[in-house]
């Protein structure tokens, strides 16, 4: 739930269309400040805190994709990147530098609002103990290491349930291969591991190709972004 003290940054060099975003955010009952660029993004964060990051992707001069990467480097605020409906690499692109969802356009208004409110209910889950994470249809019992489709219980072999327990206790941090392969007991090193995160793709995602929950991070590892 939006509550005035959730601050949000829209950047985007369309006024029309950040007009329009801070408009429906603002009555959703978002604290909104917006930016026309990277430059002006970066101004607004030196003097103001923010809680979430609205992000085109398509921006004269620094784009979205090379801003976020620029930002991971020292910060780990949620960004959600904008992209236009056929740039599938531009989105593979910005989950892999370190955005956290993303939204084609044109998209629903409301959709924006729930992408955003998904993100914020993942980020108030970090230091806390999860006793269950939800994955779309999906959702695993820690305790038990069962993973379940619509009350459904899914097989998972004992290697998937020790991986997933894993990332699940680690909810959006990314691991490495190695620090995997060391808390889960995988055998067989890190190309067990790519072997394995493969497996529960298929299992999880609603696509394996462009994976929501289960995410590659380049250069870091995986990580793993529940619904809650």
């Amino acid at each position: 739930m939006a509550t005035d003290c959730t601050h949000i940054l829209v950047v985007d060099d369309d006024t029309r269309l950040r007009d329009l975003l801070k408009k429906y955010l603002s009555e959703n009952d978002f604290r909104v400040t917006t930016a026309q660029n990277a430059k002006d993004a970066r101004d607004k964060l030196q003097s103001l805190a923010f809680d979430l990051i609205v992000l085109d992707v398509m921006m004269p001069g620094e784009s979205g994709i090379d801003f976020t990467h620029a930002l991971r480097r020292d910060s780990n605020i949620p960004i959600l990147l904008l992209t236009a409906m056929g740039e599938a690499d531009d989105r593979i692109k910005g989950l892999e530098v370190g955005a956290d969802d993303y939204l084609s356009k044109p998209f629903e208004p409301r959709e924006l609002v729930l992408r955003i409110q998904t993100i914020l209910r993942r980020t108030q889950m970090d230091g806390e103990a999860v006793a269950k994470i939800h994955l779309g249809d999906f959702s695993f019992d820690l305790a038990r290491e069962e993973l379940r489709k619509n009350g459904t219980m899914v097989h998972l072999t004992s290697t998937e349930a020790r991986l997933l327990s894993v990332l699940a206790q680690n909810p959006g941090k990314a691991l490495s291969r190695e620090a995997l392969v060391e808390k889960s007991c995988v055998d067989g090193g890190a190309r067990t591991v790519d072997v394995q995160v493969a497996r529960l793709r298929r299992k999880i995602e609603p696509d394996p190709k462009l994976p929501r929950y289960l995410q590659t991070i380049r250069g870091q590892g995986y990580v793993l972004w529940p619904d809650r």
